[in-house]
This record gives C-alpha cells, sequence and structure tokens, in this order.
C-alpha cells in the first residue's frame, strides 16, 4: 500500500482529520487502507497537517519516501515525532468548556465540572476517528506525557480566540487538586 503526498485535483475531498474540504492545488497526504467492502484498496485523504497530527506514523513514512522539500516541513515533522512519541498525543480532538458537568475525565475519573476546560479525545479504528471521553485540561501531563497539545488543539478547534488558547495553556500547566 503506497501512502501519497499530492495536490488535490478538486475540493470534493473533506479531511479525515477536522471535517473540512482540502482546497483544489493544496498539498493533501493520502493514507491507503484495504477495503473493507471490495476488493482493492481505499485512500483516506487529510491536510498535510492534519496527517501529521492524526496519522504521525504513515505520514513520516511517506514524507520520507517523497525525497524532496514541502512547505513548513521542519514544524509537520517535528509534530508528527511528537505524535509517535507520546502514545495518546493523535488522540486529540479539540478543547472547549464542558457545557454540563455529566463528563468523566479518562485520565483521574473524576466528574468535569461544568465551564471546566476539557480536551476531546477520538480513537482511530478502521479508518474511523470515533470519539473517546475527555480529560480536564489539568490532566494532561498525566494522560497525554506532555502540555504541548496547543498546536493540535489550535487546529482542531478553530473557533477558540487567542485568549482561549491562553487560558487554556495556563490550565494545562496547573495539575488538577484531588477531590476531598
Amino acid at each position: 500500500m503506497a501512502h501519497k503526498i499530492e495536490p488535490a485535483s478538486s475540493a470534493r475531498a473533506k479531511c479525515r482529520g477536522c471535517g473540512e474540504r482540502i482546497a483544489a492545488g493544496d498539498l493533501r497526504f493520502g493514507e491507503s487502507l484495504p477495503n473493507p467492502f471490495a476488493d482493492g484498496e481505499m485512500t483516506l485523504w487529510f491536510h498535510l497537517e492534519c496527517g501529521a497530527f492524526k496519522r504521525p506514523e504513515p505520514f513520516l513514512e511517506t514524507f520520507e519516501a517523497l525525497g524532496e522539500p514541502l512547505p513548513g516541513q521542519e514544524a509537520l515533522v517535528e509534530e508528527a515525532r511528537r505524535g509517535i512519541a507520546h502514545r495518546r498525543l493523535p488522540r486529540v480532538d479539540g478543547a472547549g468548556r464542558a457545557p454540563t458537568g455529566r463528563a468523566q475525565c479518562r485520565s483521574c475519573r473524576a466528574p468535569i465540572e461544568k465551564g471546566a476546560w476539557r480536551i476531546a479525545l477520538v480513537f482511530y479504528e478502521e479508518g474511523r476517528f470515533e470519539p473517546s471521553g475527555f480529560v480536564h485540561a489539568g490532566c494532561a501531563q498525566a494522560y497525554f506525557e506532555t502540555i504541548d497539545i496547543l498546536p493540535r488543539v489550535r487546529r482542531f478547534s478553530p473557533g477558540l480566540r487567542e485568549e482561549d488558547l491562553v487560558e487554556l495553556g495556563a490550565d494545562l500547566g496547573r495539575p488538577r487538586a484531588p477531590e476531598a
């Protein structure tokens, strides 16, 4: 199976990482997988950045085989390597404030309070990303083994303002107080 990096021939494909359309002419990453419904292969398309964040192993494999420079390649390669080094990092699927107090943190198992920052998670299974819960912002270090997740949060939470990212960044470095 040959993965590929190529310009998008049209603007019809949606990125499997963020769900947004890939503009015609933009470079995209294509991951080839066996087609579960027919003989042959299928290709899952990603923006380059989304591919580096969500599918780091096949992205790096493809990038290294490409042998030619890409725009912003240093940052993309660094993020893909970070995703390989920290196995849970590709699960980041954005962040936001908890609308209710019903969600449970996948790290500490405590409820995530209403209005608290939480990081959304997804699991990759059979060519699809499935929602898989949340972690407290303060539990990021314990869960992801790093707090360097803001580039991923920025990519997968386009509605967050810069002030929100600063506030979230401060919460990432602040461990959650254990409940009494």
